[in-house]
C-alpha cells in the first residue's frame, strides 16, 4: 500500500468449529468465518484469502498479523502431543502419577485420575541432590550421556527435565538439559526455565505439558510461518494464555504459554470493546461451536491465574482465568440412563457438524434447537456459504423428543436451550459467586458465534440486568488480538517471612526477573515491568498475589496482602505474620487498540419470523422482527422481542428487554430488575 494509506491489520483465531478472521483497514472491519481444518494452517490461509477478498485488499498489503491457536490445548486434551520422556531425581519418577491427594469429584466412587502425560516406561531417574542452599550431589556427566541413549531408544520426541529443588538451585538441572540437548535431536524443557516455583508435582506437570506440546506447536508455527511468508504476509505474532502477544519465535521456545490462546484473546477483546456500563466489571461469555468460556474483567483488566488445570493436568504458567464448560453450538443433546435431558460435553465439531448444517450430521445439537426455536432463520448463513437445513433440525429434535418423552420437537428444543443455559450459568457462578463476587453487580459481555443468542436468557438466570454485545461479536477473539498488549512473565520462589525479608535480596531477585522478561520483549524501550508477590499467612497452603513497590518495602506488601485477603476471603488477620512465597515480574509493551467505526446505511429491519420465548413455565410463539445488525443506527432503541442478525452471529432480545446501539456498533441489552 502507499505510505499515506492506513495499515492493514489482520487477526485470526482458530476455534474448534470455525476459524475467525478480522481485517481492519483504518477503523473499517471485514470479517470471515470459515470451517476449521485438521491442518489448522490451511484453514487460516483460507480465512485470510476470504476476508482479504471481501475487504478489497491483497494479502501482500497486510502490515500486522496476529494469531490465536488451539494447537497446544488440543494436544493436551486429545492426547495428541509428542511422545515425551521425563527425567527426575532418583526416587521421584512417579511424582506425575502420585499427584495430590485431592479428588477431582469428591463423591464419585468411580472417579479416575487423569492419565499422566508421560507413561512410566518413559520416566527416567538420575542420581543427584539439590537443596534450597545449593548442590549437595552433582550429576555425573557420563551417566547423563547414558541416559540420553536410553531416551533415544524409547523413541521420545521431546524431553522434560524436572529435578528436586531446581527452582532454587538449578545447576544440576541445567547440566542435564544441556547434555541431553547436545546428545539428542529433540527439544528439552527444563523446569527451572518453564516454571521457577516450588511444589514439585505442579512444576513437573507443567514442564511435562510444555514438553508434550512443544514439537506440535513448533511444527505448526513453522509451517504457518512458511505458508504466510510465501503469500506475502508478515510473520504472525501469537496470543499467549496470559492475554499478551509474543513473537512466534518466543512462543515456539515456550509453547505452554499458548495454552488457552483463543479464549484469552476473547477476554482481551471484551475488556477493550465491551466496557459500556457503570458496573463492577464484566462477566465475559464466549460461546462457540464446541464449548463456552467465561471469565471476569475488573478495572478494565482480565483476571489472571497461576492455578489452571487443563484436562486434569496442572499448568501453572500465568493465564487469563477462564472457566470452560462443554456447551457450545455443536454440543450434542442426549438422554441419560435416568431419562434426563443432557447437553454436551461431546460436540459434533466442524465435521459433520449439527444436523442443520446438511453435512451428514444426524445428532441433535444446541444449534439445531436454536433453529427450531426461531432464533436462527432457515435463510441464516453461518460462516462462508453455510445455509441451514430447518427440516433436518426438526427431524433430529423430534427423535430426541421421542426418546425423552416430550410432546414435540419444539418442546425438545426448549429443553436443550434451557439445559445448555443451566450448564453455562454454573460456569458463570464458578468465576463469581464461588469467588466472592455477586454476578448481579456485573454486566455480561456476550460474544462467540452462539453467545449472543443465549446471553439475555443466561442473564435472567443470574439476575444480571445488562448485557453488552461488542462489535464483531462472532469473531471477537480475532478482533481482540489486535487490541492486545505484548506480555511476558517470569517467577521465582523465595520463601521468607516478611518480617525477616532483606529488601536488598528481594530487589535483586526482581532485578533478575525484570531482566529476563525484558529480554523476551520485541521493544524493551517501550516496556514497563510490574512486580508482584505471592504471599500467605503462616500455616496457609495457598497464596494471593499483591503488587510490590520498588524498592521493596515489607510493611507495604504486608498491608496490601491483608487488604487482598479481606477482599478475596472476607476477613483479615493483621496480627498474623505474612510469608512471601514467590516473586513475579511481568513485562508489558502497550498495544495499539483499534478505533472502530460504525456507519450504517439503509433500513435495519429485514423481516420477521416466529420465535418461541418462555412465558412462565410455558412457551409463547411470538411474531418477532428481524434486524440487520450492521445497519442499526447509533441512536436506535429497540424493544423485545427482536432478533439482530450479523455476519457471524445472531443476537436474541427477549420480551421485556430493550436494546440500544453505541457509537462503535456495540449493542447494550437491558432489563428492569
Amino acid at each position: 500500500m502507499a505510505g499515506d494509506e492506513p495499515v492493514v491489520r489482520l487477526g485470526v483465531d482458530v476455534g474448534g468449529t470455525f476459524t475467525d478472521v478480522v481485517v481492519l483497514v483504518g477503523g473499517e472491519r471485514t470479517t470471515a468465518k470459515v470451517p476449521t481444518t485438521d491442518d489448522q494452517s490451511r484453514g487460516v490461509l483460507d480465512g485470510i484469502e476470504t476476508a482479504c477478498e471481501a475487504a478489497g485488499v491483497d494479502p501482500d498489503d497486510v502490515g500486522q498479523f496476529r494469531h490465536a491457536t488451539t494447537v497446544a490445548v488440543n494436544a493436551l486434551l486429545e492426547g495428541a502431543g509428542a511422545p515425551t520422556a521425563l527425567v527426575t531425581t532418583a526416587g521421584f519418577r512417579d511424582v506425575l502419577a502420585i499427584g495430590r491427594q485431592d479428588r477431582p469429584a469428591l463423591y464419585d466412587l468411580d472417579a479416575e485420575p487423569p492419565t499422566p502425560l508421560v507413561p512410566r516406561e518413559h520416566r527416567f531417574e538420575i542420581e543427584e541432590r539439590a537443596t534450597l542452599e545449593g548442590i549437595e550431589r552433582p550429576v555425573d556427566d557420563d551417566r547423563v550421556r547414558e541416559l540420553a541413549t536410553e531416551i533415544e531408544v524409547s523413541d521420545a520426541e521431546s524431553v522434560a527435565v524436572s529435578l528436586l529443588h531446581a527452582y532454587a538451585s538449578p545447576e544440576n538441572e541445567r547440566t542435564v538439559a544441556d547434555i541431553l540437548e547436545a546428545e539428542l535431536d529433540c527439544p528439552v524443557s527444563a523446569s527451572h526455565e518453564v516454571l521457577g516455583t516450588f511444589r514439585e508435582y505442579e512444576r513437573t506437570a507443567t514442564t511435562a505439558a510444555e514438553a508434550v506440546v512443544t514439537p506440535t506447536v513448533d511444527t505448526y508455527l513453522g509451517r504457518l510461518t512458511e505458508r504466510v511468508r510465501d503469500r506475502g504476509l508478515p510473520e504472525p505474532r501469537v496470543m499467549q494464555g496470559n492475554g499478551g502477544i509474543a513473537d512466534a519465535g518466543a512462543v515456539r521456545d515456550h509453547a505452554a504459554t499458548t495454552i488457552l490462546s483463543g479464549p484469552a484473546a476473547g477476554v482481551v477483546g471484551a475488556a477493550e470493546f465491551g466496557d459500556r456500563t457503570d458496573t463492577a466489571g464484566l462477566v465475559t461469555f464466549d460461546m462457540g461451536g464446541t464449548s463456552s468460556d467465561v471469565s471476569l474483567v475488573r478495572d478494565g483488566d482480565a483476571e489472571r491465574t497461576t492455578d489452571a488445570d487443563v484436562g486434569g493436568h496442572p499448568v501453572r504458567v500465568p493465564m487469563v482465568d477462564v472457566n470452560t464448560v462443554g456447551a457450545g453450538g455443536g454440543s450434542v443433546a442426549w438422554v441419560d440412563a435416568g431419562g434426563a435431558l443432557r447437553v454436551g460435553p461431546r460436540s459434533t465439531g466442524a465435521e459433520p457438524g449439527p444436523a442443520c448444517y446438511g453435512k451428514g450430521g444426524t445428532e441433535p445439537t444446541v444449534t439445531d434447537a436454536n433453529l427450531v426455536l426461531g432464533y436462527l432463520g432457515p435463510d441464516t448463513e453461518l460462516g462462508e456459504g453455510l445455509a441451514l437445513d430447518a427440516a433436518a433440525a426438526e427431524s433430529t429434535l423430534a427423535d430426541l423428543a421421542d426418546e425423552a418423552g416430550l410432546e414435540s420437537a419444539q418442546a425438545a428444543a426448549r429443553g436443550v436451550y434451557r439445559v445448555a443455559n443451566a450448564t453455562m450459568s454454573r460456569a458463570v457462578r464458578g468465576v463469581t459467586v464461588e469467588r466472592g463476587h455477586d454476578p448481579r453487580g456485573f454486566a455480561l459481555a456476550a460474544f462467540g458465534g452462539a453467545g449472543p443468542m443465549h446471553a439475555a436468557a443466561l442473564a435472567d438466570r443470574l439476575g444480571i440486568a445488562a448485557v453488552v454485545v461488542p462489535p464483531a461479536e462472532g469473531v471477537l477473539s480475532a478482533l481482540g488480538l489486535l487490541a492486545a498488549d505484548e506480555k511476558h512473565d517470569a517467577a521465582r520462589t523465595h520463601r521468607t517471612p516478611l518480617c525477616d525479608a532483606d529488601p536488598g535480596t528481594i530487589d535483586a531477585i526482581y532485578d533478575d526477573l525484570s531482566e529476563s522478561v525484558l529480554d523476551d520483549t520485541a521493544d524493551s524501550d517501550r516496556a514497563t515491568v510490574d512486580r508482584e508477590a505471592d504471599c500467605r499467612y503462616a500455616g496457609q497452603s495457598f497464596e494471593l498475589g499483591v503488587d510490590v513497590p520498588a524498592p521493596f518495602d515489607p510493611g507495604t506488601v504486608a498491608e496490601r496482602f491483608h487488604a487482598a485477603h479481606e477482599r478475596a476471603r472476607g476477613y483479615r488477620m493483621d496480627d498474623e505474620p505474612v510469608t512471601l512465597v514467590t516473586c513475579r515480574a511481568t513485562a508489558t509493551v502497550p498495544g495499539d487498540p483499534p478505533t472502530l467505526t460504525h456507519d450504517p446505511a439503509g433500513g435495519p429491519r429485514t423481516g420477521e419470523r416466529e420465535a418461541i420465548f418462555p412465558d412462565g413455565e410455558d412457551a409463547l410463539v411470538r411474531e418477532t422482527p428481524v434486524y440487520d445488525r450492521d445497519r442499526l443506527p447509533t441512536d436506535g432503541t429497540y424493544d423485545g422481542p427482536a432478533i439482530f442478525e450479523g455476519g457471524e452471529s445472531t443476537v436474541v432480545l427477549p420480551p421485556d428487554w430493550t436494546a440500544s446501539v453505541a457509537g462503535d456498533g456495540s449493542l447494550l441489552l437491558e432489563v428492569d430488575r
